[in-house]
């Protein structure tokens, strides 16, 4: 007889969990307790996994969840466990992987999993309908049916579980003989993408596109101009598509289109953290002013809509509004016409494409730059502008997922300082910091990350990306402005992914840590996936870290990491961004520049070597006490600057000009350093 249970989900902090707990579903969350039922009652578990900002999430909701005869069938016959992917990434991981390999077919969101009470996946999908439709079964029969099959094939479906097991643990990299490092997967990777770029529309391959931001990343580095024009194309044609929100700044997570003109309109912190940040390189590189406004508009988006009051930064906002996909961004005509006057409406028509035929489901417009922009009629445009976000804003605004995710705060404080930095903006930097403060004051505690908080409360054990991204985020502030504190936080977290995290046997980081809850498989991933790859931001992180302070023990791990991931470099780079940026370093090392004199006569300084995103540039002004060795540099009433590469140094410089002059150039051969 089954114990008799009930929805607990109300006492959780993640909004996607509180959205289904009033669902006459008896939702559990994942804990021992829920797990503990399956085991003791033999039960098998119908796993969900979802977030608050994801569309078929809600629809599959409405449809099955909320619905009273469905919801008896799933209570009568499973324990149901309801995960939010964005605060439990190992369950997500874990799952998608086994999802893919039990259907031979991509996963996605709604992922619905149903496991064995061991937490072994046996049969899996995705959104499944209420009534069966489009191939797909009805979700109440398919329950019966895979319970059925349970119950009748315990020995087949044991046997199966077994091997996914096996081929699960068979996904881990091997390290294999060592041999020396060369340039060769950052050639491949070139070719590769080159060969699936869209010169026409920017991207690479055919709709659906994504950001790709570690591929843009990578190519933007690159000396070749042909591979820095096609990351500048791509930027191009997002931030003039509809994936961007021409009224109120942000990138949405993914067009629907090879055009990047209608997108799946949920807005992501992670995408637009590094964003921001390839936007003011892309800026810096060109001088060309519609990556200013971009850049521009989205800090004013995340500082006004996606940080609390507290400093930290939200998770996303949904693609729905009133029910509907997109309803909130989408135009009428006669609305436009209303709200300006007919100089600045024909002008907007133009612009943004109202002119034209309805550009969303036949019936709506979504704005996209559609036209040139004289000169003079900027301000005009702008005042439009004004008045139609103004206009947006009495409208239903979607919801907002307001926990705050460690990882994503990391990637936006990395690229709002960077951007602060190009820019010279000090409320972008003012916007960084406040977020850092609040990680530390409230996920950083008695020695350890935790992973996500929502109204002061903070919980669950950081992953691999948690400390990755926030070591790489701490790198990227001490260069705006450089705090020691920071110095000393940037050291904990190396010391904490060395201790709690490193395979040092096989090299590497695992996803979890070393004292994480046990689960059937523990990721050690290299591949970028919607967020960079942890092993990839760890092994650059580390080697930046380890170059800035002589510390061998973290040039040692870097090196480790990339060679257990360098067959896999070698054999297939594409996917692999992070990594063969770190590859890059470790093959090339990061030019180390130290500035030490008084603070205000090093401003003019640092505005002369801009931001090369391959530079490492500290500004250390006197005063600052406890520097460690390598930092310390001897004090002057002149500023004086040190660069070095590896384990050559140049002899130190007063002189700003020689300084400009022995630095690398900004970006490639044949461009100008200064």
């Amino acid at each position: 007889m089954s114990r008799s249970l009930s929805n607990r989900l109300s006492a959780e902090t993640s909004p996607y969990l509180l959205q289904h707990a009033d669902n006459p579903v008896h939702w559990q969350p994942w804990d021992e307790q829920a797990l503990a039922l399956a085991r003791d009652e033999k039960r098998p578990i119908l796993l969900s996994i979802g977030y608050s900002a994801c569309h078929w999430c809600h629809v599959m909701a409405h449809e099955s969840f909320e619905n009273a005869q469905v919801a008896a069938v799933m209570n009568r016959l499973f324990v149901n466990i309801k995960v939010d992917r964005e605060e439990r990434p190992d369950l997500d991981q874990i799952y998608q992987t086994a999802h893919q390999m039990l259907t031979q077919r991509g996963g996605g969101w709604p992922l619905t999993m149903f496991l064995a009470p061991d937490g072994t996946p046996f049969f899996g999908g995705t959104y499944f309908p209420r009534e069966p439709r489009h191939g797909l079964p009805g979700f109440a029969n398919l329950c019966e049916r895979v319970a059925e099959t349970f119950g009748n094939r315990r020995g087949d479906i044991d046997a199966q579980n077994a091997e996914l097991r096996r081929v699960l643990a068979g996904t881990a990299p091997l390290l294999d003989a060592e041999e020396d490092f060369d340039s060769t997967p950052l050639a491949v990777a070139e070719d590769s993408l080159a060969r699936t770029f869209d010169a026409r529309y920017g991207g690479f391959g055919n709709a659906p596109k994504f950001p790709h931001a570690p591929d843009l990343a990578f190519l933007l580095r690159r000396g070749d101009a042909v591979m820095r024009q096609m990351a500048l194309t791509t930027l191009t044609r997002m931030s003039e598509g509809g994936i961007y929100d021409q009224i109120g700044g942000g990138f949405c997570r993914y067009s629907v289109d090879e055009r990047w003109e209608i997108p799946h309109f949920e807005k992501m912190l992670y995408d637009n953290g590094p964003l921001i940040a390839l936007c003011a390189d892309a800026w810096a590189q060109t001088g060309d002013p519609l990556y200013a406004r971009v850049t521009d508009e989205t800090a004013a988006w995340v500082m006004r809509e996606m940080q609390s009051v507290e400093g930290g930064y939200y998770s996303s906002l949904d693609a729905d509004s009133e029910g509907e996909e997109g309803k909130y961004y989408v135009w009428d005509r006669g609305e436009v016409e209303q709200l300006l006057t007919p100089q600045e409406s024909a002008l907007a028509a133009r612009r943004w494409g109202f002119a034209g035929p309805p550009n969303f489901e036949n019936r709506h417009w979504h704005a996209k730059v559609a036209g040139d922009l004289a000169d003079a009629e900027i301000p005009l445009l702008a005042l439009a502008r004004e008045k139609l976000f103004a206009a947006r804003e009495q409208r239903i605004h979607p919801g907002r997922d307001d926990k705050m995710l460690t990882s994503w705060n990391a990637l936006m404080i990395e690229g709002m300082a960077h951007a602060a930095r190009v820019f010279d903006r000090a409320e972008w930097l003012a916007s960084a910091r406040r977020a850092m403060d609040f990680v530390r004051q409230t996920m950083w505690q008695d020695g350890r990350l935790l992973a996500t908080a929502r109204n002061g409360h903070a919980h669950l054990d950081a992953y691999l990306d948690d400390h990755a991204f926030l070591l790489a985020a701490l790198l990227e502030l001490m260069q705006a402005e450089f705090r020691d504190d920071d110095m000393a936080f940037a050291i904990e977290l190396a010391d904490t992914l060395l201790a709690r995290f490193e395979d040092p046997v096989a090299g590497g980081f695992f996803f979890t840590a070393h004292d994480h809850e046990v689960l059937i498989h523990r990721p050690k991933s290299g591949h970028d996936n919607a967020t960079p790859a942890g092993n990839g931001v760890t092994a650059f992180a580390l080697q930046r870290l380890g170059h800035l302070l002589g510390e061998s023990r973290y040039l040692d791990a870097a090196e480790k990491t990339l060679r257990l991931f360098w067959p896999q470099l070698r054999r297939s780079p594409v996917g692999f961004g992070s990594l063969l940026l770190a590859l890059e370093e470790a093959l090339t090392p990061p030019e180390i520049i130290i500035l030490r004199g008084p603070a205000e006569s090093m401003r003019k300084w640092r505005r002369a070597l801009g931001a090369d995103p391959r530079q490492l540039v500290l500004v250390l002004p006197n005063g600052i006490a406890g520097l460690p060795a390598t930092l310390a540099k001897p004090e002057s009433g002149q500023v004086n600057a040190w660069v070095c590469r590896g384990v050559t140094c140049h002899a130190p410089t007063a002189n700003l000009v020689d300084l400009i002059r022995v630095a690398a150039p900004a970006v490639g051969d044949d461009t100008s350093g200064s």
